[in-house]
């Protein structure tokens, strides 16, 4: 029986688009192309993710891969897109739907230290039982051990847990460690006939 939803942030609750981000200081489409490889798809991003390099190290490591005329702009897309995260549709809705129904409602996100200051601009947590980030862990998805460390932390059993994300890898990990997932592909009509089919009762707003 499924008593804990767990979201994903990214993809799922927020509208995470690297595109944006480099086109408020980056007006060349092909300089816009390099910096989300070389940020945004970078071992430097997975280490901010994993809490074990700073802001300063990353910017230093991934200019160095860049010429010199993008070096400011890496500093200001790393200083501000955590601003810029808005709500993805249906998804507030659900959330709130989902905890009046008195189910639990967690987060697991791969996610800098930034989240502690930008999380106030995601309206859905005020429903939420549990944050769990990588970065505050130092484990990422989709490691067995994040997943792991998540259930012990908030004292869950995987069994009675249902993990979404929009990364069908992160979903693998998690089943493999006994928790249902669901893939998000954008569409809340659909995770709620998903949820509906796990027997979560999500069919009352929006569906």
């Amino acid at each position: 029986m499924i008593k804990n939803i767990v979201f994903d942030m990214g993809g799922v609750l927020i509208d995470f688009d690297t595109e944006r981000y480099t086109a408020q200081f980056v007006p060349d489409a092909e300089d816009r192309a390099l910096i989300r490889r070389e940020l945004f798809r970078s071992v430097e991003w997975v280490q901010m993710d994993r809490g074990v390099i700073s802001d300063a190290e990353a910017v230093s490591a991934v200019c160095a891969r860049l010429p010199e005329r993008l070096h400011q702009a890496v500093r200001d897309i790393l200083d501000n897109w955590h601003q810029d995260v808005p709500p993805l549709d249906g998804i507030y809705d659900l959330v709130e739907e989902l905890k009046g129904k008195g189910y639990c409602i967690y987060l697991l996100s791969n996610t800098s230290a930034h989240f502690h200051s930008f999380r106030k601009n995601i309206p859905a947590l005020r429903f939420f039982d549990g944050e769990f980030i990588s970065a505050d862990h130092h484990l990422i998805k989709p490691e067995p051990g994040i997943y792991r460390c998540f259930l012990e932390e908030f004292g869950l059993k995987g069994a009675e847990c249902v993990f979404i994300d929009d990364t069908p890898l992160n979903v693998e990990g998690a089943m493999q460690c006994g928790i249902t997932g669901i893939v998000y592909h954008g569409d809340p009509g659909l995770l709620r006939r998903q949820l509906q089919e796990l027997g979560v009762d999500a069919d009352a707003v929006g569906s």
